[in-house]
């Protein structure tokens, strides 16, 4: 169990869940997951973070190449592994839509299949999240799509202190529908707050997934106190330590629109 910021994060398997620091508390065992409760308040909402770096999987070895400083100097194979990764996290999320029975004609007879029902919308920070959204896109091909520029502001001259400046806004209606917020990287999570409430301009979704690359605890804190917890998840393929100065993950693998398209001025 550990502590960011006035939540608890309670690690069970690849499953996370944060909830408040409220001081009295307990642990209750569920079948499939650990749930801190208040002692004082039993129902408290959570919000569930899923770790995919705590499970064995292929996807360790797509954020290895990513992270590994050669391996950087070949910017499509750094874009094809963010869209493989965001494929690997699109599948996991499917298993959470909800689903209804569909009769199909097949040229020698009915099948019946379970197809989900959901309404998606897939959303991205502009430019880093476009690979990644890719991988999504390729999974969920009948998404509407949405996306938002959000960029770094720094406003001194040593770069220690970071703004973030939202300028740009393309999307459908996210009304009732399941919102899937796709950016590699959740380093502070004022990017990421910034452009959900952007598209809250434009409704309120059923249900939100709010999926990155690598995250840091300071990032997951933000989204904890800003997005609704009881119908938000964090999805992550590693979670590292924290920030630089500069506000850059560490160990994290750099900045990843540079990577992704090379430098900007």
């Amino acid at each position: 169990m550990a502590k960011i910021d006035g939540f608890f994060i309670i690690l069970h398997a690849e499953s996370w869940m944060c909830v408040p620091d409220t001081g009295l508390r307990h642990l209750q065992k569920t079948s499939d997951k650990e749930q801190l409760l208040d002692a004082r308040n039993p129902k408290v909402n959570t919000m569930e973070i899923i770790n995919f770096s705590e499970v064995n999987s292929i996807i360790n070895q797509y954020l290895a190449e990513m992270r590994d400083v050669e391996y950087q100097k070949n910017r499509l194979l750094f874009r094809n592994n963010i869209q493989r990764i965001g494929e690997y996290e699109a599948f996991e999320i499917s298993k959470t839509l909800d689903y209804e029975s569909k009769e199909i004609a097949t040229p020698l007879g009915i099948s019946k299949v379970n197809v989900p029902t959901d309404k998606i919308v897939l959303a991205t920070i502009f430019r880093a999240g476009l690979p990644f959204h890719n991988g999504f896109l390729n999974i969920f091909d009948h998404a509407g799509n949405a996306f938002v520029s959000a960029y770094r502001e720094y406003t001194d001259a040593e770069h220690h202190n970071v703004g973030i400046h939202v300028e740009y806004l393309a999307t459908p209606s996210i009304d009732q529908k399941t919102l899937i917020i796709a950016d590699p990287m959740l380093a502070t999570g004022g990017s990421m707050e910034l452009g959900y409430k952007a598209f809250l301009t434009k409704g309120t979704p059923k249900r939100i997934h709010v999926a990155c690359v690598i995250a840091t605890p300071e990032g997951i804190d933000h989204i904890c106190k800003t997005f609704p917890e009881d119908k938000t998840t964090i999805w992550c393929a590693a979670i590292d330590p924290g920030m630089n100065e500069h506000k850059y993950i560490v160990p994290g693998f750099g900045d990843a629109g540079d990577l992704c398209y090379g430098d900007k001025l």
